[in-house]
């Protein structure tokens, strides 16, 4: 048996066989490409505006702000340099913690009671 005349028999006996082929094959990954732009709008870009307004919030720390860190400490910033913040958690009690685990500003300027 010839295998490569039946082959070619096979695949040209529908009516338009390589239109059909194309057309099924770009239908197949429609569902794909669906799944990619939905995670993008619901996963990827609200992480990437997260980090965003993290790191914004990083760069504008100043002396006598009141933060949070991820540990969950309160203090205020008593010194900053580009990744160490000195935190006063307590009268005389001073810690270091990374500039990245800064977690909010709780608030500008005010005593801590």
């Amino acid at each position: 048996m010839d295998w490569v005349g039946m082959a070619h028999a096979m695949g040209t006996a529908g009516q338009g066989g390589a239109g059909q082929q194309a057309g099924s094959g770009l239908a197949a990954f429609a569902p794909l490409i669906l799944m990619v732009v939905i995670f993008y709008f619901l996963l990827i870009r609200p992480q990437q505006k997260k980090q965003k307004e993290h790191r914004t919030m990083l760069s504008s720390l100043q002396k006598g702000d009141v933060v949070l860190t991820q540990g969950g400490l309160h203090g205020r910033v008593t010194g900053l340099t580009d990744t160490v913040v000195t935190l006063e958690i307590a009268d005389k009690v001073r810690v270091k913690v990374q500039r990245g685990y800064i977690a909010a500003v709780v608030s500008k300027g005010e005593v801590i009671e």
